[in-house]
């Protein structure tokens, strides 16, 4: 008798697998349980990706670009290209930019690592106070 059940219990587990709602179910639960586990690991912190930004001066000294401050032109850090060709600096030297990237102490100043450049002013001076 025990012999006969197996196969039964067999076929009767198929023909509920095949059901649609039965496997939708099944499937379902285990898409949740997926999700769950997707949910609970750390997410890369934004912040990280993001960077910091600078704002200031776009300038070329000794052969190097650097932003200084728009007020007094004091350097603030060095720039270095990050994924676009150092020249790209040239077409923004005397205008007033934000630079989005990462920084890095130097010797003199911070290593400033460029990832994008937004154009504020076509000029470098200080915002008047209205």
């Amino acid at each position: 008798m025990y012999r006969r059940l197996v196969p039964l219990a067999l076929l009767a587990l198929l023909a509920a697998w095949s059901l649609p709602g039965v496997a939708a179910s099944i499937t379902g639960s285990e898409q949740a349980d997926q999700k769950q586990n997707q949910d609970q690991k750390p997410k890369p912190s934004k912040a990280k990706d993001s960077g910091t930004s600078l704002t200031g001066c776009i300038d070329e000294q000794n052969g190097h670009y650097v932003m200084v401050n728009d007020r007094t032109r004091d350097p603030i850090a060095d720039l270095q290209a990050d994924g676009f060709e150092t020249e790209g600096f040239a077409k923004h030297v005397g205008h007033k930019v934000t630079v989005r990237g990462t920084s890095n102490p130097g010797e003199t100043r911070p290593l400033f690592k460029v990832r994008s450049i937004e154009a504020i002013s076509d000029t470098c001076a200080p915002q008047s106070l209205k």
